[in-house]
Parts: C-alpha cells; sequence; structure tokens
C-alpha cells in the first residue's frame, strides 16, 4: 500500500462510499467545483496503475472499485503518520494534542475508557512459541 495524493484520497472516500462507480459518478458526489471529466479520468486511471482500484469493463466504459478497504488505508496512514512526526510513539502524538490544548481532560477519559474495553491485544509470539 501506498500513500495517496490529496485528488486521489478524495476519489478513493467516494469509492468507498459507493463501492463501486463510473466516473460521472463519481464527479457527482465530489464537492463544487467540480472537477473535469478528464481530470478525475486521469486520477482513477493512476489509482489502477497503482493497484488501488481495479475496474469491471462495460463496453467501452470502466466501472471502478476499491481493492482495499478504508480501514485497511486508516491503518496504513496512521501508522506512517505516527512513525514519521512522532518517531512511531502515539505517547509522543497524544502528548502533543495535549500540549497544543487539542484534548482536554474529558477527550482524555472518554480515550482511557475507551482503550479499557478494548480486548487485550496478543503477540503473535506468545500465541505460538517457538518449541
Amino acid at each position: 500500500m501506498r500513500d495517496l495524493t490529496k485528488a486521489e484520497e478524495q476519489i478513493m472516500q467516494v469509492l468507498w462510499k459507493l463501492e463501486k462507480a463510473f466516473v460521472k459518478e463519481i464527479i457527482e458526489e465530489l464537492p463544487e467545483p467540480k472537477p473535469a471529466y478528464n481530470t478525475v479520468s486521469t486520477v482513477v486511471r493512476i489509482l489502477e496503475e497503482k493497484q488501488v482500484v481495479g475496474h469491471i469493463a462495460h463496453g467501452k466504459t470502466h466501472q471502478y472499485y476499491p481493492l482495499f478497504s478504508k480501514k485497511d488505508y486508516q491503518n496504513f496512514y496512521m501508522k506512517n503518520f505516527i512513525k514519521n512526526y512522532f518517531g512511531g510513539s502515539f505517547q509522543k502524538m497524544v502528548s502533543f494534542f495535549v500540549k497544543e490544548n487539542q484534548v482536554n481532560l474529558n477527550d482524555m477519559e472518554d480515550l482511557l475508557q475507551y482503550m479499557d474495553n478494548l480486548p487485550p491485544i496478543v503477540d503473535e509470539e506468545e500465541q505460538n512459541p517457538s518449541q
């Protein structure tokens, strides 16, 4: 998986929402001012070259669909974001937002409560110890 440009990500948001779409349908979902048909078509073809979208041929036209889920991309993006901007440390990222007053005490309590309710993460080595 690779990073997407803003334009590519915008088109992927539409494809994740619609699941399959022709270029005209993608354009309908984009905000004003609407980009030109050729612009969207070019971006979609680039996404196809990057193996991010696939297509189904319908005569001379193509219906495009995502090759991975939005959740998979979110995981990839956030891991890279934390790695590139916070040295791979989730703690440093949270500290940054707290210091910048982007997270208040109630938000932190909600986050801690959410984390307390998550199932424990089991390390693969713990599940399959070497013998």
